[in-house]
């Protein structure tokens, strides 16, 4: 410790030591990595408009509608204002058309003029929704009685349901 560092009147009494806490300091040990994480995300997210982006896709289906939702998705946003939009190929035509339309909404969501264009993509959604099981065929009598013997000795109800759900739809399975 240098004498910079420490200062103490002449009586004698214990040096007390002041510490610079400036900007350069470096603190030995373990420190969060959401802060440092956070300083370069920062950077990233500003040169490449990915905090608009980020807040598009967060929302979309509640920016646009559900019905041009499940048919678009912002990929990117670009220079200028130009947002990259993915559309599903037979709903490019309607898009096109409702493009002022998807640009009022999202510029009334974020508050401030953010789009000026679309750049209309055809492909294949990153989050297509899952196609739609259909529903097991109905158990026959002998064999919706015999899976309520096996579980007439499970007490709790809840339980005992999604057993029985999972009874019906194996069964239901294995009939194909």
């Amino acid at each position: 410790m240098s004498q910079a560092d420490q200062s103490g009147d002449a009586a004698g009494d214990a040096p007390t030591v002041v510490r610079d806490s400036g900007a350069g300091e470096r603190r030995p040990g373990f420190r969060a990595a959401g802060f440092a994480a956070s300083r370069v995300a920062a950077r990233v997210v500003a040169r490449h408009g990915g905090g608009v982006l980020a807040r598009l896709k967060a929302d979309w289906a509640a920016i646009i509608g559900a019905e041009l939702a499940a048919t678009t998705w912002p990929a990117a946003l670009g220079p200028g204002g130009t947002l990259k939009l993915v559309v599903a190929s037979a709903k490019a035509i309607e898009v096109q058309h409702r493009a002022p339309f998807v640009i009022d909404r999202i510029n009334l969501f974020l508050g401030r003029s953010a789009v000026a264009r679309l750049a209309l993509v055809q492909g294949v959604l990153p989050l297509a929704p899952a196609p739609r099981r259909q529903p097991a065929p109905p158990l026959a009598a002998g064999e919706a009685a015999a899976l309520d013997r096996q579980l007439s000795e499970i007490a709790d109800p809840e339980l005992r349901g999604a057993l029985a759900r999972l009874g019906r739809a194996v069964i239901g399975t294995q009939q194909d």
